[in-house]
């Protein structure tokens, strides 16, 4: 049974490193993809879709493996979505029998198939509990959190939350804060039951913000640059 369970675990480790090397090769820094680029090489995005197509993430894994698991599924499906349809402006102009692009199913893990709102809402966000997830998965548009340019692991993906997170609520071309108002991402709107199960949305700002936000600040939200996220 060990001898079963370490393999399984290098076998994770083996494909993840090939969509971990993608993003590294493809996405800057800055979460900038380079998708014309990224196009070349969807033959190896391919082979890692089909290792998330039958692959069940196990009651075994540790939490933080699931959550990595289904992060990445959510931003290799997305990719993948944009290289299916690329040239394009915006992932909002993609659309199937009327449905946009987190509404129709095409996302196979497991051998099961999943819309993007259904791995992200019904998965990630019922499951684990963690407003950090609006920072992992990446709705391949500027004002989205910028997308990580290595793949998620159980061994990393607390920590790269974290630094994401922090990242994008001090990101002034994505949340201006000042210590009696703010402007803030809409995904503090669209989600703020997410964070706010613990104090307001200003005291979850708090915890990351490097400016000291009063708690009676007056917030209002910006609006979306739906845009591709590409050179």
């Amino acid at each position: 049974m060990l001898l079963f369970v370490l393999i399984a675990f290098v076998e994770v480790q083996a494909q993840t490193s090939i969509f971990s090397n993608l993003l590294e090769k493809h996405v800057t820094n800055e979460g900038v993809v380079d998708y014309a680029a990224f196009k070349a090489d969807e033959a190896q995005l391919d082979t890692y879709l089909t290792y998330l197509e039958n692959t069940n993430s196990d009651k075994s894994w540790s939490e933080n493996q699931q959550k990595a698991f289904w992060i990445n599924a959510y931003n290799a499906y997305t990719i993948k979505l944009i290289l299916e349809n690329y040239p394009l402006n915006s992932i909002m102009d993609i659309k199937k029998e009327g449905k946009t692009a987190w509404k129709f199913p095409f996302a196979k893990v497991g051998g099961k198939t999943y819309t993007l709102d259904q791995i992200e809402h019904d998965i990630l966000r019922k499951k684990y509990f963690d407003p950090r997830i609006h920072v992992g998965v990446n709705c391949a548009s500027i004002s989205c959190p910028k997308i990580l340019n290595k793949a998620f692991t159980a061994s990393n993906v607390d920590a790269a939350l974290e630094t994401l997170m922090k990242e994008f609520i001090n990101d002034s071309s994505r949340n201006k804060l000042g210590k009696k108002k703010v402007q803030i991402s809409s995904i503090f709107d669209w989600f703020k039951a997410d964070f706010t199960k613990n104090g307001s949305v200003i005291d979850y700002l708090n915890k990351y913000a490097d400016t000291e936000i009063n708690p009676k600040a007056k917030v209002s939200y910006l609006k979306y640059d739906w845009r591709l996220n590409s050179k």
